[in-house]
């Protein structure tokens, strides 16, 4: 199984689906998924106690980051650069380690 990064995450999904000019598509969709994780997180529906992933917190988490990561591809944006860049804000922030030490 290949290794998933949030690099080959942004290809692989930049591949797949990349419609120039619907941001506010996207938004609208990654609004609509976190309302759907809201509702599974409320519920507590898991993977594990359910038929398989379709309305699970586990389904909604990664819809959630399918949209964050379309947002991203159409707005140019290299997540694990931003990543880097935001953990050393929060390093001096909140005075603890980075996550990537």
């Amino acid at each position: 199984m290949k290794e998933i990064t949030i690099k080959n995450l942004q290809e692989g999904i930049l591949k797949i689906d990349n419609t120039p000019n619907a941001i506010d598509k996207y938004f609208q969709k990654l609004v609509e998924e976190v309302g759907e994780l809201s509702r599974a997180m409320r519920k507590n529906i898991r993977i594990e106690n359910s038929d398989g992933i379709k309305g699970t917190i586990e389904e909604e988490l990664y819809d959630v980051l399918y949209y964050v990561i379309c947002l991203s591809n159409m707005y140019n944006i290299d997540l694990e650069k931003c990543a880097i860049l935001k953990e050393e804000l929060n390093k001096e922030k909140y005075n603890r380690p980075s996550i990537f030490e």
